[in-house]
């Protein structure tokens, strides 16, 4: 088993779908669930502040269009709209408080967090998914809350994921030198990016992502060794 040793690291950065979680939670459980509960969500919480205001930023975005009808096509196009966003936060919310949805993590990844945690690296997450949604996600897991194991959460607000400008602002808001923050994804798009911002980077391959020339892969979390501080 090759393990990758990391003395430079003073901080990981994580993204979330593919990642440090399978494919098949967010789009096979996650996605559905939201998908299917747009409509009456916005019918049972049509008063409600941040609905009227997701709706009237949908109509703004999407050019005067009915907002239910722009939500659900960039829904189902799966574009990171953040009133769809911000949307799919609030209807995960309740799946999540009503106990339908449950988070899962790989153990692997799991186990590196702690480990992490343990040796004195802050570990943050840079994800699609609103920081509300973040915030779900690690309080409701199968492991219990788990959102004590990280330093900060990251989401389109500050940037696209795939624009090199949105990693700069991430190491001007961890205030760490970029070349000693360490970014783990699925998505060779997003590595490309973080690499240009100067960032140290792994290309994690699970579920069907395929190995690409020129980014190591990862396996396994448990091949990833990095020094106590």
């Amino acid at each position: 088993m090759k393990c990758h040793t990391l003395p430079e690291v003073r901080a990981i950065l994580l993204d979330i779908e593919g990642t440090i979680s399978p494919l098949a939670f967010v789009r096979e459980v996650l996605f559905p669930y939201s998908r299917s509960k747009i409509s009456s969500f916005i019918l049972a919480n049509q008063n409600r502040t941040a609905v009227v205001q997701i709706l009237a930023e949908a109509s703004r975005l999407s050019g005067g269009l009915d907002p239910v009808t722009a939500l659900v096509g960039w829904h189902d196009r799966d574009e990171k709209s953040p009133p769809l966003k911000e949307l799919q936060g609030l209807i995960w919310e309740q799946g999540y408080r009503e106990g339908a949805l449950v988070s899962t993590l790989f153990i692997d990844a799991l186990e590196a967090i702690r480990q992490w945690n343990q040796s004195g690296i802050p570990v943050y997450i840079y994800s699609s998914g609103s920081l509300h949604a973040q915030d779900l996600f690690f309080e409701h897991n199968e492991a219990g809350d788990l959102r004590a194991l990280f330093s900060g959460f990251f989401d389109t607000g500050i940037g696209a994921k795939t624009a090199s400008a949105s990693y700069e602002e991430i190491v001007r808001k961890i205030d760490i030198d970029a070349n000693s923050l360490l970014f783990l994804s699925d998505s060779v798009a997003e590595l490309r990016a973080a690499e240009q911002a100067g960032l140290m980077v792994m290309h994690v391959v699970k579920d069907a992502t395929v190995p690409v020339a020129g980014f190591k892969p990862v396996h396994s979390f448990r091949d990833i060794l990095a020094p106590r501080l």
